[in-house]
C-alpha cells in the first residue's frame, strides 16, 4: 500500500524452550523435515485441485479514522468461473466507486491478493524459504504443527510471504497463516503492507481451501500513518466438470492495487 499524500501450557513450554535455545520436539514420530516435505507435497495437490473449482471472491478495503469509523472504501466482488473455452476467467459482479482518500492500491497489493494472502507453499516453492519448526499449537480446535517462514532471498518483481503457518497434523495441509507480504521495492517507494490472517476450511472433505482473510493494521508511511481494515472472502466453491477436460489459463483475481496518494 501506498499512502496518498492528500497461552496454553504447551505454548508456554515452547516459549521457554526458545528462550533457552532448545528446539521444540514434535509430539508425533515425524521429524520437522518430514512434516515440511509432506505438507509441501500436499500443498502442490491443493493448488492443482483448486484450479478445478469455481468460487465467489469478495474484497473490501476501508480507511479508518482514529475512532475506527470507515472514511473511505474500495470494494469488488467477482465470480471466478470457466468460460466457453474452459479458460479460467473473472466476472466482476459488483464494483462501486472507490472512495479511498489517503491510500491507493499498487501492483504489489494486487500480487499479494492473488498469491500471498491465500499463501500456498508447494514442493516447487519451498526452496525459496527458510522454514523453521516452532512447536505444536491449535488453530481454533485443530491440532497443528507451526512453522516460521521467511524468504531466503528476494528477487525483483516477486512477492513473498513472511510470518507463521499452521499445518494440520492429520491432513498435513496449511489451515491458517499470519504474516505479511514482502518484496523488494524501488528506492524512494513509500509502500506499506498490512499484517493479515488467512483461514482455510475443508472443501469436499479433502482439501483445505482459503475462505477468509482479515487485516486490521496501521500503515506507517514516511510522513503520516493510516489505519486500514481489509476482509477477503472466498465462497461457494464448486468443482467444475472433469479435471482432465479442463484447459487452465491464468487465474484472474480481482483488482488494481496500496500506496501513497
Amino acid at each position: 500500500m501506498h499512502k496518498n499524500s492528500i497461552f496454553s501450557s504447551a505454548a508456554l513450554a515452547v516459549a521457554i524452550l526458545a528462550v533457552v535455545g532448545v528446539a521444540p520436539v514434535l509430539a508425533a514420530d515425524l521429524s520437522p523435515e518430514e512434516v515440511i516435505q509432506r505438507f509441501s507435497v500436499k500443498e502442490a495437490e491443493f493448488r492443482k485441485a483448486r484450479e478445478a473449482y469455481t468460487y465467489k471472491q469478495s474484497v473490501k478495503m476501508e480507511e479508518l479514522d482514529g475512532s475506527g469509523r470507515a472514511t473511505g472504501k474500495w470494494e469488488i466482488v467477482s465470480d471466478i468461473i470457466f468460460g466457453p473455452n474452459r479458460q479460467r476467467v473473472e466476472k466482476v459482479t459488483y464494483a462501486p466507486v472507490i472512495t479511498l482518500h489517503n491510500i491507493v492500491l499498487t501492483p504489489q497489493d494486487e500480487q499479494d491478493l492473488r498469491s500471498v494472502q491465500p499463501f500456498v507453499l508447494t514442493a516447487d516453492d519451498i526452496g525459496k524459504y527458510d522454514v523453521k519448526y516452532a512447536g505444536k499449537e491449535n488453530a481454533d480446535e485443530i491440532p497443528c504443527y507451526t512453522f516460521q517462514v521467511k524468504p531466503k532471498t528476494m528477487l525483483k518483481g516477486e512477492r513473498y510471504f513472511e510470518g507463521k503457518i499452521w499445518v494440520d497434523d492429520r491432513d498435513l495441509q496449511i489451515v491458517k497463516t499470519f504474516g505479511k507480504g514482502v518484496g523488494l521495492l524501488k528506492k524512494g517507494e513509500d509502500n506499506q503492507f498490512p499484517k493479515f490472517e488467512t483461514y482455510r476450511a475443508q472443501v469436499d472433505g479433502k482439501y483445505w481451501f482459503p475462505v477468509y482473510t482479515h487485516a486490521d493494521d496501521v500503515l506507517h508511511f514516511t510522513n503520516s500513518s493510516q489505519r486500514i481494515r481489509m476482509v477477503v472472502k472466498y465462497e461457494n466453491y464448486k468443482r467444475f466438470g472433469a479435471e482432465t477436460n479442463i484447459t487452465f489459463g491464468e487465474e484472474v483475481v480481482d483488482t488494481p492495487a496500496i500506496k501513497k496518494k
